[in-house]
């Protein structure tokens, strides 16, 4: 927790109690105040709540930044190990992608279709 969330609680519970007491005293303007600065609470500690998210974002992104080695390295290692224990798998997959990629390649381009109306003039 920081300093913004801290506060804005306790902004927040001193609006509360400052409101509760302009309502036993029928002060609307105490009331106003107190509900005013319970707002304002609220806002600094979603401010608080937020800047804390996005620390936690950005050392998750760095953490992810640096450990992009060794996660396409273990990547690279299972694949070798899944096509050493089943290379007849594989070489189906394989053989299956490549002949999809060369029907999508090798496809007519679809024809305009002949118009109804012409016109002549």
């Amino acid at each position: 927790m920081d300093k913004d969330r801290i506060l804005g609680t306790a902004k927040e519970f001193a609006g509360k109690a400052e409101g509760a007491v302009g309502d036993v005293a029928g002060d609307a303007k105490t009331q106003a105040s107190g509900r005013v600065r319970e707002a304002a609470g609220a806002v600094q500690d979603l401010y608080g709540q937020a800047k804390d998210a996005a620390d936690t974002a950005v050392n998750y992104a760095k953490d992810a930044y640096e450990q992009r080695g060794e996660t396409v390295r273990s990547g690279q290692k299972a694949m070798a190990q899944t096509v050493q224990d089943n290379p007849l798998g594989s070489l189906l997959i394989a053989g299956g992608i490549g002949f999809a990629l060369a029907l999508l390649m090798t496809r007519q381009p679809r024809r305009p279709s002949p118009s109804r109306w012409r016109y002549y003039g």
